[in-house]
């Protein structure tokens, strides 16, 4: 083990910041209800923010489109109106498409397509941390979120630094190895299990959790790893190193819950097939 390596400034800076983030996920998803809706919405406006930034759209007419409309997308999560929520995202895009073809050509096609897909990828997708906390059983099963993710995204970092030696994806992420990979699943794994025997009274599930949370979390963990490799795609598209710099060490926002953002609705339906 090359203690050099992983003993750096950007080590600690990144504990650092990862210890703060998991204190704030503690307060909000234990607290639950308006204080994490609010919180995931507020998180989910930063992330739009941040990823409209990068199509140059992020206070223009069409961004602003794109943040009234995952507001009201909210609103309608928080009312259960769940029917309607289809019905919103098709006015969002009606919406769009008249901006785009009343001011044509103020506007690329990219930029309108950014703004529908950045509503969707960052602030929907994240929306489902909400939805697996108001699940029956939710505050348990909400923390599989980030043992599939942040959990699973340490176990790799520690992991591939120390003994990486194959590069997983070469020319989009180089530093990240397949030991990395397997680190960071079989981390996740273990920690599910070992989460699920600490709380297995209190799980009710229809496979034993001892099962269900392992193999989870496993599957949880690979796919964290597509959205964290989905995000450095488009940052390597845009030629950017960070989507911002509002998490020491970890950069935007969207640097630090590209994972989460595919994780959670992962979890939500693994646990609507298998849980009940």
């Amino acid at each position: 083990m090359d203690l050099k390596k992983l003993l750096t400034k950007s080590f600690f800076e990144r504990t650092l910041s990862a210890v703060a983030l998991v204190v704030i996920a503690l307060v909000t998803i234990l607290l639950g209800g308006d204080v994490l809706y609010f919180t995931l919405l507020v998180v989910s406006l930063v992330g739009m923010f941040e990823f409209y930034r990068v199509f140059d759209v992020k206070t223009n007419l069409p961004g602003i489109i794109g943040y009234v409309g995952i507001v009201l997308y909210y609103m309608m999560l928080r009312m259960e109106m769940i029917e309607m929520l289809t019905p919103m995202i098709i006015i969002v895009l009606i919406a769009l498409m008249a901006v785009y073809v009343f001011t044509f050509p103020k506007y690329k096609t990219e930029q309108i397509m950014s703004v529908l897909f950045g509503m969707m990828y960052v602030g929907v997708m994240l929306s489902f941390v909400y939805q697996v906390r108001e699940m029956d059983g939710g505050i348990y099963h909400v923390w599989m979120i980030f043992l599939c993710s942040w959990i699973s995204d340490t176990f790799a970092y520690l992991v591939g630094v120390t003994c990486g030696k194959h590069q997983m994806s070469p020319v989009l992420s180089p530093k990240k190895s397949v030991e990395g990979a397997i680190g960071g699943v079989a981390g996740s794994m273990l920690l599910g299990l070992i989460y699920a025997f600490v709380f297995r009274d209190a799980l009710d599930t229809a496979i034993h959790p001892c099962i269900l949370y392992p193999i989870v979390c496993g599957a949880g963990a690979l796919i964290s790893m597509v959205g964290d490799l989905a995000a450095s795609a488009v940052k390597r598209n845009h030629n950017i190193k960070d989507y911002g710099h509002l998490i020491p060490g970890h950069g935007g926002v969207l640097d630090r819950f590209d994972s989460v953002i595919f994780t959670a609705p992962i979890i939500w339906i693994l646990l609507q097939l298998f849980a009940n």
